[in-house]
């Protein structure tokens, strides 16, 4: 688990000695300068970059990320997720957001035919892919037990009742939360009247028109398995969201095998095939985090008809000898 308390001091003495001199003596930075902001939620980095705004406008980003947090992590108890996993099939009365949410996971199920499910937190919670534990792959038995309570459909929703008819299944919505809290950060800075901005939630990238000066934003794709911050391809942005899924993010090796974090829901065990990340641009950052994991559970040539097939979204592969595959 990430300290948060230390990780965001130093984040953010380190993001001052960057704004520091757009701060002195005024409210907002001059139109082609910028405020950022830099947080730890969601086990993760969180950085808000904002022209022509004012300070109190990320003050409040961070509120948003802080309150979703609060409803939607699966590791604080108090948390509505981890009210319904807890309820062992009890009605459980959530919030409108979580609500809406969790019939944005049902709905993602339906159109992924099950490659995406919000129930897979039962495999998932037998896998531990943090750098300071002792890898080890679960029992044969326990996967295959877990899998046995993975099933979007015991997942109803009536209005702000959620249930799930199978007691056993438990709900994990971190496939599309970070690009959900995205696009609600993009929505209250789009109301705020602020014209350009780059938000940036563990990798998921969300652009709010372009940059200042009329240019694009370049976001660039990592190449997997190299060092932080080798590019491997870049793409221009404007007003769109990229958002990657790889088996590089978090994964350990084992006698020669590379076990990550993308699940395959009818086995429990990673997705095993020729991809090593799926990155997908679209106008919407929770389409983009629900369609990456679609795309590489499902590999490339059903994930680009999948793509290929769904308006306005468009797709890089990058297969496991590093060549770039393009819809654009």
């Amino acid at each position: 688990m990430i300290n948060r308390k230390k990780a965001h001091t130093y984040a953010m003495a380190l993001i001052s000695i960057l704004i520091v001199s757009a701060l002195e003596g005024c409210s907002s930075p001059p139109k082609n300068e910028s405020l950022s902001m830099t947080g730890i939620y969601f086990d993760t980095v969180v950085q808000i970059e904002v022209w022509d705004a004012q300070q109190t406008i990320l003050d409040e980003c961070e509120e948003i990320c802080a309150q979703y947090e609060q409803l939607l992590s699966p590791t604080i108890e108090t948390s509505e997720v981890s009210k319904i996993n807890q309820a062992q099939g009890a009605p459980v009365t959530v919030s409108d957001e979580t609500a809406q949410l969790i019939r944005l996971g049902i709905e993602y199920g339906e159109i992924s035919q099950g490659k995406f499910d919000i129930t897979i937190a039962s495999a998932t919670n037998l896998w531990d892919f943090r750098d300071n534990k002792e890898k080890e792959i679960p029992y044969a038995e326990a996967l295959s037990e877990a899998v046995s309570h993975i099933n979007y459909h015991s997942v109803k929703v009536d209005g702000n009742t959620v249930t799930l008819t199978d007691p056993e299944a438990k709900i994990d919505l971190g496939g599309i939360a970070k690009g959900y809290i995205a696009d609600k950060l993009k929505e209250y800075l789009k109301n705020q009247g602020v014209e350009h901005a780059l938000i940036n939630l563990g990798g998921n990238m969300l652009a709010l028109g372009g940059r200042p000066d009329g240019s694009d934003f370049r976001i660039g794709i990592q190449e997997p398995f190299a060092a932080d911050g080798t590019v491997l391809t870049n793409l221009s942005i404007s007003d769109k969201s990229v958002v990657s899924s790889g088996n590089y993010e978090r994964y350990f090796e084992k006698d020669g095998i590379i076990y990550h974090h993308i699940l395959d829901p009818d086995t429990g065990y990673p997705v095993q095939n020729n991809l090593y990340q799926v990155t997908i641009i679209s106008d919407s950052s929770v389409q983009g985090d629900a369609l990456s994991t679609t795309c590489y559970a499902l590999g490339l040539e059903a994930g680009m008809e999948l793509i290929q097939n769904t308006d306005g979204v468009e797709a890089v592969f990058v297969t496991d000898d590093l060549e770039v595959h393009k819809t654009l």
